[in-house]
Formats: C-alpha cells, structure tokens, sequence
C-alpha cells in the first residue's frame, strides 16, 4: 500500500476521488492540518510580544466598537 498526500484544486477532483472511494479502489482519510499548530505558534508569539492580555472588558469593548461601525454605514 502505498500513501500520497492530495491537494484538491478543482472541487470536481473531489467527487472523482469520492467516486473511487466507493468503489473501493482507495479509501480517504482527513489528516490533521499543520495549520492548527501554525496558528498556535503564531499566537505564542504574540503573546509573548505582549506586556499584559486584554480583558474580557476590554475585547468587548473593541468588539462592541467593530460592530457599530459596521452597522452605521
């Protein structure tokens, strides 16, 4: 047996792939992405950047602030 890592560029490649899954000449399984652990490097970086986290208080308040923006226009 032999295994290959895929990149779907074309959603119609997936049906093909799904169509010969059930036809059972290959069998698909979903790797876990690298992106997750990525994004977890990323924010120990910034953290570590940082002096203090914001609180709670203060994410709502940018949040609360994005919003009415949004919604004045």
């Amino acid at each position: 047996m032999e295994i290959i890592k895929i990149e779907i560029l074309n959603p119609k490649a997936k049906s093909l792939l799904k169509d010969l899954e059930e036809l059972k000449l290959i069998k698909i399984r979903k790797v876990p992405s690298d992106s997750k652990s990525q994004f977890k490097d990323m924010l120990k970086r910034l953290r570590s950047k940082s002096d203090s986290a914001p609180t709670i208080d203060e994410i709502t308040r940018e949040v609360e602030a994005v919003r009415k923006s949004r919604y004045e226009k």
